[in-house]
């Protein structure tokens, strides 16, 4: 089979389409043939080695954890799917023509394949961080850098409980956000400020990791209401950053509900195919997101 594949640290030239072994199933898993894989910030900064001294990965190595495709292979001991379903899920090496998810669900009526990658990573993320930084129905929650898949995410998700959110982004980028119901400002100078008209903040989330920590911590008063995801050095400002998944199972199932009662949807901005694999890492690092980038098998 192909697979997009790097077997050395580094830029995103690192990246070749290969031919490889095809996977298979094991215990617990289900194999697909992927029909599209998302793009997510973790894609690249493994491949740039960010995370080599915490999480060791042998080289050379596969791309991508989320997918979305065809089941074709059942794993020992795994019922309620058979070969022929369509799902999306986590597993490794997602990048590839076949892949092995350890976590999926059904997909829900309606969703595209494309659509449907772009979902597992960013759900579970979402979900993920408003939990822990502890905002309720009736407070505010400002998300920095909103308009990507995990802001979308947080955005709709929020809102369906009850909570208020401030979103900043980019121009452009500004009746994206209110769509999704939260209200919106430009990032850039004055933007605290322009925050601060806006009404009291009971939280905050860093998803761009643009160095705006130190500025959410002055908004909420309190560096444990603040959690970022993308800015490694907010822990020096005590602010945590939350890196480890919890219960993709989980979140794939909250996923499903949301996405059937109309409450969650997250459009793809672009997708690419697996030749141009670097290109879609170099425009994820870049930023500026409106939705799911994806690449199609």
């Amino acid at each position: 089979m192909k697979r997009v594949s790097f077997d050395e640290f580094g830029g995103p030239d690192v990246l070749q389409l290969v031919d490889a072994e095809e996977p298979h199933a094991g215990p617990g898993q289900v194999r697909i043939a992927v029909r599209a894989a998302g793009v997510n910030p973790v894609d690249w900064r493994i491949r740039e080695g960010q995370f080599r001294e915490a999480h060791p990965i042998d080289l050379p190595s596969g791309v991508g954890q989320d997918a979305a495709g065809v089941v074709d292979e059942v794993g020992e001991g795994v019922d309620g799917v058979e070969v022929g379903d369509h799902v999306f899920g986590e597993g490794a090496s997602t990048y590839a023509e076949f892949a092995v998810l350890w976590a999926w669900a059904r997909m829900p009526g309606g969703l595209t394949f494309d659509e449907a990658a772009g979902y597992p990573s960013v759900v579970e993320t979402a979900l993920r961080i408003i939990g822990q930084v502890g905002v309720w129905s009736g407070q505010t929650l400002l998300v920095s850098g909103a308009s990507g898949g995990v802001g979308s995410a947080v955005l709709q998700i929020a809102r369906d409980r009850g909570i208020t959110v401030i979103g900043t982004a980019g121009a452009g980028n500004q009746d994206y956000l209110r769509s999704l119901g939260a209200v919106a400002t430009t990032y850039g100078e004055g933007w605290v400020e322009r925050v601060h008209r806006l009404g009291q903040v009971d939280a905050a989330l860093d998803l761009a990791g643009s160095g705006a920590v130190r500025e959410l911590v002055e908004l909420t008063g309190d560096p444990q209401k603040v959690i970022s995801i993308a800015d490694l050095g907010a822990p020096e400002l005590g602010v945590r950053f939350s890196g480890v998944a919890a219960s993709m199972a989980e979140a794939l199932a909250e996923a499903v509900d949301l996405i059937s009662r109309g409450t969650l949807r997250i459009p793809v901005e672009k997708s690419y195919t697996l030749a141009d694999a670097a290109a879609a890492q170099i425009d994820s690092r870049a930023g500026h997101t409106r939705g799911r980038r994806v690449v199609l098998v």
